[in-house]
């Protein structure tokens, strides 16, 4: 499926905040600059975890960072929730 020009867009955004690379982490996508997995901001969430706690516990990753994946990851998800 080819994805449409919103969807390149916020891909590129997504990219401006986090990196997949073999030599971190095994190529798990962390958040740019950091070795913390994208998957431990999910995790704290759904563990009933406020954003400030996730950010206390992650130092290294910016407030602006977590919230774009936030979003990127809503936007993407109501994206393909209307296709």
């Amino acid at each position: 499926m080819k994805a449409n020009l919103s969807e390149q867009s916020k891909r590129v955004a997504l990219n401006d905040y986090i990196v997949t690379d073999r030599e971190i982490l095994g190529g798990e996508p962390v958040f740019r600059n950091t070795r913390v997995p994208v998957s431990s901001l999910f995790e704290h969430l759904e563990s009933g975890c406020p954003l400030d706690e996730f950010l206390e516990n992650f130092p290294s990753v910016s407030r602006d960072a977590a919230v774009a994946v936030l979003m990127g990851a809503q936007e993407l998800t109501l994206e393909r929730a209307r296709e």
